[in-house]
C-alpha cells in the first residue's frame, strides 16, 4: 500500500512539474481586451482563433488571455487608449468610438464606398500603412478592417425607394450615415446597439441600419418584418482597429516579433473581412427562415440613393481640405484600393 502511495505521489509531483514547466515556457502573457461576448462572430471566428494560432506558432512562448465583454473594465470607447497606455496589451474596437482620432480612416465610412468586407478591409489596411502612420504612431498596428456593408431592417414598412423612408425614424450607424439620411430628409436617432431591440419593440425607431452579423445576436430579425439590401456598392461600413501596445511589441525578440508580423497586416485584414462576409450569409438565413420580406435597391434606384447622398461625400472632402488634408486624393485612393482588392 505504501509503495502505491509513493508511486501516486511521484506521479502527481511529476505532473505538477510538467504543468509548471509549460507555464514557464510562456515568455510573454498578453491580455487581449474587447467589448463583445464570447458567442459573438468577432470573438469566436476571429479573435480566439487568432490568439490560438499565435500561441501555437510561438511554441507556447507567447500566451494570450482573452477578456471579452469589457471584463477588464472601462467602456468600448476607451479600448484603444487602454492599449496605447499599456493597461492591456492588445485590443479590438470600433475605430469610430473615438471621434476625431482617425480622420483619414473616415473615408471608408462614407455612403456607397464599401465593397465586400474582405476587399474593403484589405484596402483599409493598405491605406493605413501608407496614409495613417501619424494617426497610429502610438500603437503597433495588427490590422484594420470593416464589417460587411449594412442593410435596412424595417419594423412595419417595406423600403423600396427613398420615398418609403418618409416619416420613419431611422437609427444611423455612424456620423456620416446620419448626415446621409438627413440629406434625403429622414429623421435619425442615436442610441447604442444594445438598446435597439427595445427601441424597435417600443417604436422608438422604425428602421435599424446594420449588417446581419449584428441582427442575429440581437434577434432584430424577430422584431422586424422587412429587410432592404443594396446591390452593387454597399450602403456603408464601420471601421475596426486591432492594435497592440507598442512597448510590449518592441520588447519582444525578433523571432517573436516575426510571428506577430506574420499574423498581421493586409493578409490578416483580408482574413477578418472574409470571416465577416461568411458570417453575414449565415446570419441572413435566420431572417429568411422566419419568412421576412426582402427588397433590393439596385440599378436606377441605387443611383438615386447614391446621388442623393453624394453631398455628404463632397462635404467630407471639403472638411478634410479645411483641416489640412488632401480630401479628394484620399477619397480617390480609398475607392481605387477597394476596386483593386475586389478585382483580385
Amino acid at each position: 500500500m505504501k509503495k502505491i502511495q509513493l508511486t501516486s505521489l511521484a506521479f502527481m509531483m511529476s505532473s505538477m512539474m510538467s504543468i509548471n514547466a509549460l507555464a514557464a515556457d510562456a515568455e510573454y502573457t498578453l491580455k487581449l481586451h474587447h467589448m463583445l461576448p464570447p458567442a459573438s462572430n468577432a470573438h469566436s471566428n476571429f479573435l480566439a482563433p487568432w490568439a490560438k494560432k499565435v500561441e501555437e506558432e510561438s511554441n507556447g512562448r507567447i500566451k494570450i488571455d482573452i477578456y471579452p465583454a469589457m471584463q477588464l473594465g472601462g467602456k468600448p470607447a476607451q479600448l484603444f487608449d487602454q492599449t496605447r497606455k499599456g493597461i492591456v496589451d492588445i485590443s479590438w474596437t470600433v475605430a469610430g468610438y473615438t471621434p476625431g482620432r482617425f480622420p483619414k480612416m473616415t473615408s471608408f465610412e462614407l455612403p456607397f464606398i464599401p465593397g465586400s468586407a474582405k476587399a474593403t478591409s484589405m484596402a483599409l489596411q493598405e491605406y493605413a500603412e501608407t496614409e495613417m502612420q501619424d494617426e497610429l504612431k502610438d500603437v503597433h498596428l495588427l490590422a484594420l478592417h470593416t464589417h460587411t456593408p449594412g442593410s435596412l431592417h424595417s419594423r412595419d414598412k417595406r423600403v423600396k425607394s427613398i420615398e418609403d423612408l418618409e416619416g420613419l425614424k431611422v437609427r444611423a450607424p455612424n456620423k456620416y450615415m446620419s448626415e446621409a439620411f438627413d440629406a434625403i430628409g429622414v429623421n435619425t436617432v442615436f442610441l447604442p446597439v444594445p438598446e435597439m431591440p427595445s427601441a424597435l419593440s417600443k417604436g422608438v425607431i422604425d428602421v435599424a441600419v446594420l449588417p446581419y452579423e449584428v441582427v442575429l445576436p440581437m434577434k432584430i430579425h424577430e422584431l422586424v418584418g422587412h429587410h432592404t439590401e443594396f446591390k452593387g456598392k454597399g450602403l456603408y461600413s464601420n471601421t475596426f482597429a486591432f492594435t497592440m501596445n507598442k512597448k510590449v511589441y518592441n520588447s519582444m525578440p525578433a523571432d517573436l516579433q516575426k510571428i506577430i508580423d506574420n499574423n498581421s497586416g493586409v493578409a490578416l485584414a483580408g482574413h477578418i473581412g472574409e470571416r465577416f462576409d461568411t458570417y453575414e450569409v449565415f446570419a441572413r438565413k435566420f431572417a429568411v427562415e422566419r419568412g421576412n420580406t426582402f427588397d433590393y435597391i439596385e440599378g436606377a434606384e441605387h443611383q438615386r440613393w447614391e446621388d442623393a447622398m453624394a453631398p455628404v461625400v463632397d462635404k467630407w472632402v471639403e472638411d478634410m481640405n479645411d483641416d489640412g488634408y488632401e480630401g479628394q486624393r484620399l477619397l480617390d485612393k480609398t475607392r481605387a484600393l477597394i476596386k483593386k482588392y475586389e478585382d483580385l
